[in-house]
């Protein structure tokens, strides 16, 4: 198994924080928000990082400092305008990178304090396993992709709907199994693709997607009034 982490973003609704740094390299609870997610990665799996052109050189000075291999993936844009989306890059670096195994994935701006030894426990090496969680009332649930679950498989997915069904959300961690790559590839041809939401509803008429639901905190650094509230 490998890990991916999305990290090249621009963080434009973090301005001004995030003008010259990094919104996954800002300092969170003692430490860059990208480390809560790589010190969870078990030893063993090799992780990768996808950032752009703009902060390439502050994520291999970052690299530098870590105690594990990290590989850094850059893509070639300066510009948010230019990036090619979440799932576009995602579809990207499987082929660059010629991925054959099963691949975790994280959205950089994530936190969560899930175990993940239980979350990956819970992969059935078939279909793919997002981590849902519930944000406790459907008027906090319009910024993310709401989900309802049955028999422990998401069958529905509505991304930021603005009157949600219901408080329980898909995050930006998932486990891919190689068996999915191909849609993924499918989904990406002929356009580019951003929203990883978007691809689960895909997914999800096409082929069984597992749902992982758990409890402990978590929260989708997206904006300053998070960022400020929780430090």
């Amino acid at each position: 198994m490998k890990c991916l982490i999305l990290a090249s973003g621009f963080g434009t609704r973090m301005y001004p924080l995030t003008l010259n740094c990094a919104k996954p390299l800002l300092p969170y609870r003692g430490k860059p928000i990208i480390n809560h997610i790589v010190d969870k990665i078990p030893q063993g799996i090799e992780i990768l990082v996808n950032v752009n052109r703009k902060f390439e050189a502050d994520f291999y000075a970052w690299q530098k400092k870590q105690t594990r291999q990290v590989t850094i993936c850059v893509e070639d844009v300066y510009t948010e305008k230019d990036m090619l989306g979440a799932i576009s890059a995602l579809n990207y670096w499987i082929q660059q990178k010629d991925i054959r195994e099963d691949l975790l994935l994280f959205g950089s701006d994530n936190y969560f304090e899930f175990d993940m030894q239980k979350y990956m426990a819970a992969f059935n090496r078939q279909n793919l396993l997002v981590a849902v969680y519930d944000v406790g009332d459907p008027s906090r649930a319009t910024q993310y992709g709401v989900v309802r679950v049955e028999d422990g498989r998401i069958v529905e997915l509505e991304e930021k709907p603005a009157r949600p069904k219901s408080s329980l959300v898909a995050t930006a961690c998932y486990i891919i199994p190689t068996r999915v790559f191909p849609f993924i590839s499918d989904f990406c041809s002929g356009q580019r693709r951003d929203n990883l939401g978007s691809f689960i509803a895909y997914l999800i008429e096409r082929d069984a997607v597992q749902a992982f639901p758990f409890s402990e905190t978590w929260m989708d650094i997206g904006n300053l009034e998070i960022y400020n509230s929780t430090k």
